[in-house]
């Protein structure tokens, strides 16, 4: 096992808290473990975390920060000895959270904030919400799309080959895909800590912003999962930007939508790929082989290019 043990939990900012409130429970079907005036406290049915999306009311939107648990107190100690030693920016210690014990925060070159921690909260699932298997965190409740886990995040970056020394350097992630673009830079990287083919990508900034977010992802159990989300979004007035589908980088059946605010969002079916082999090397893709589009034959719609969050002058 690595030092970090999972990605944990990604807050996400909104400037419009009640309605995305409603959209991740209601219309989502995420389950709230707190709620207050000021941020709420989101997880899926079998995540095992008190929480795993931390939603927070704020002037603008994107990503507020970005949380792995460490494997071990211990391990805790060496990670943050390695980001401390490679010169990155830290923001030092936070005891401040209900979901979990302190964490060490700590900035990737773009403006992103991650944390690491140990200590954490388990889901407490009252009288009526406990599962009837003692081995899944809680009932499963068909409210809205009902997805079981958080799987990953995808962030903005000018320099994909940097935040990738950050990632190595910093968590210990390995690559298991990337693009190589034909001008030389790396277009995108999938990183993981553990035997899932990713928990955090990393795709190139196309606009001017720092720090932003492309999406955050939950995992369902099945495609015909995502199918019944669809009309779901649909019934609901949610925009649904593109999808189902399935993407041809790490194979997973995908739909995408934006929350009220403009977050972007996806649901993804994952799949039984795991990384097993130690010695696995990262897949490349060209430039030539992403033109041809996802897996499928559907070609990569432009916002996908040119809509993250916080929003820049350039968006529409």
């Amino acid at each position: 096992m690595s030092d970090v043990a999972h990605l944990g939990h990604v807050e996400i900012y909104t400037d419009r808290f009640e309605e995305s409130l409603d959209f991740f429970t209601r219309i989502y079907g995420l389950k709230a473990s707190l709620v207050d005036g000021h941020s709420a406290w989101l997880r899926a049915w079998d995540d095992y975390e008190f929480h795993t999306l931390k939603l927070t009311r704020h002037h603008t939107t994107g990503v507020g920060h970005i949380g792995y648990r460490a494997a071990s107190p211990e391990a805790l100690e060496r990670r943050i000895a390695a980001i401390t030693a490679a010169g990155y920016k830290t923001h030092g210690w936070f005891d401040d959270d209900p979901g979990h014990g302190r964490a060490f925060r700590f900035e990737d070159p773009f403006g992103h904030i991650f944390e690491l921690y140990y200590d954490t909260r388990r889901a407490e699932p009252k009288a009526g919400d406990r599962p009837a298997l003692k081995n899944m965190a809680s009932k499963f409740t068909a409210q809205g799309a009902s997805p079981r886990r958080l799987d990953h995040l995808n962030l903005l970056a000018t320099d994909v080959s940097e935040f990738r020394r950050f990632m190595e350097t910093c968590l210990g992630s390995r690559v298991t895909e990337m693009i190589q673009l034909d001008n030389g830079r790396v277009g995108g990287c999938w990183f993981t800590v553990n035997n899932k083919t990713y928990d955090l990508a990393c795709t190139e900034e196309h606009g001017r912003g720092d720090g932003r977010l492309h999406h955050v992802t939950y995992a369902t159990d099945q495609r015909e999962d995502i199918l019944r989300a669809a009309d779901i979004f649909l019934e609901n007035g949610v925009h649904i930007e593109t999808g189902p589908h399935k993407h041809a980088i790490q194979g997973t059946f995908f739909l995408y939508v934006w929350e009220p605010a403009g977050n972007r969002v996806e649901l993804a079916n994952a799949g039984a790929r795991l990384i097993l082999a130690p010695d696995h090397a990262p897949v490349v893709w060209t430039e030539t082989e992403r033109k041809k589009g996802q897996a499928w034959g559907l070609k990569t719609i432009e916002t996908f290019h040119t809509h993250g969050t916080p929003p820049v002058p350039s968006d529409h």
